[in-house]
């Protein structure tokens, strides 16, 4: 049982090695273009990852748990449910008139909390039953995390310019896997099953798809640096494809 744990816990950690980047010094002069590479990693990231495994392979899954109409409405359901709970929080930090970097730290944050949660269920109960996938499962998981935690990082550390608070928001997005582990290993590991696991991870790309398109894509934009978002989003689709291959 502490392998599997020990192995979640780092896999959901790695979000705070993403987070390391805000250390290094950017020229003000390459601040804008820093920024908006950064979105444009973990906008494709995001994306990468929810079309090519969060949302087939949970989809195929609850469809074949559920091979009728009860299927298709829990799948359409978990989805729309994702859009639109970033629509509410979008919605409730707009009335807090925070800026729009801030903003967007925070909703991610609660987008990978929400990713990081099932995950860590996830890799537990994969580790537990086969130490070898386990191992591979958190990996992969591991090469995502990093730019995730660049996502929630660098927003919050320039629209506050306080790096505890940027490492804070992705410690407590990474802290979610090891949380999900324990309370599979000791409260709910006989009453989940892969169905409801599926249903959580096709809700969260539901989520990210939607933080991608409506916040992180016009942040990034905003900031005119056309060559630095190519970069970014090349990169981030070049290691989802590399996790999507080897892993």
């Amino acid at each position: 049982m502490f392998f599997p744990i020990l192995l979640s816990s780092i896999a959901g950690m790695s979000t705070v090695f993403g987070a390391l980047i805000i250390f290094f010094r950017i020229p003000d002069y390459q601040v804008n273009r820093f920024i908006s590479f950064c979105l444009s990693l973990s906008l494709s990231i995001m994306i990468g990852l929810s079309v090519t495994e969060l949302v087939p392979k949970s989809t195929f899954q609850i469809l074949f748990s559920y091979p009728s109409w009860k299927g298709i409405v829990l799948c359409l359901v978990a989805f729309l449910l994702g859009i639109g709970l970033i629509f509410f929080m979008n919605w409730i930090l707009n009335k807090q008139k925070k800026q729009s970097l801030y903003q967007l730290g925070i909703l991610s944050m609660v987008a990978l909390m929400l990713h990081n949660l099932p995950e860590g269920i996830a890799t537990f109960m994969s580790a537990y039953q086969d130490v070898h996938f386990g191992f591979k499962l958190s990996i992969a998981i591991m090469l995502h995390n990093i730019p995730e935690g660049i996502s929630i990082a660098v927003p919050i550390y320039y629209a506050t310019k306080r790096k505890k608070d940027a490492i804070l928001a992705t410690f407590l997005s990474g802290v979610a896997e090891p949380i999900g582990a324990l309370l599979t290993a000791f409260l709910f590991a006989p009453l989940i099953r892969d169905v409801m696991i599926y249903t959580v991870l096709l809700f969260v790309g539901g989520i990210m798809i939607t933080l991608s398109i409506q916040k992180l894509f016009p942040e990034a934009k905003k900031y005119h640096e056309r060559p630095a978002m190519m970069i970014g989003m090349g990169v981030g689709l070049l290691l989802t494809i590399c996790n999507f291959c080897f892993f």
